[in-house]
């Protein structure tokens, strides 16, 4: 992946925290996320930093969707039920 393609997705998902923020008025917490200091606006930093922080920030979201959701087990179990049944995926 590019320099540029890596900060328009660490852009995307910092828009997605704020997103949830707004809408839901809970703070996501992201400290595996904070702990690396790398933010979309550090252009000057290497890909590996913001690979780094994209599945940091990625992480941090999803535990706080897992958290915040009462059925999201039930939800995982109907995605990881339709994987098994072999339906068609898109990658």
């Amino acid at each position: 992946m590019q320099k540029e393609e890596l900060l328009h997705l660490h852009m995307l998902l910092m828009h997605i925290k704020k997103y949830y923020e707004t809408t839901t008025g809970e703070e996501v917490y992201t400290p595996d996320y904070d702990v690396l200091g790398v933010s979309p606006a550090h252009i000057h930093k290497n890909n590996i930093s913001h690979k780094k922080a994209i599945l940091a920030l990625g992480e941090d979201l999803v535990h706080q969707l897992r958290s915040a959701t009462p059925h999201a087990q039930q939800v995982e179990g109907i995605h990881k039920a339709t994987h098994n049944e072999g339906v068609a995926q898109e990658h």
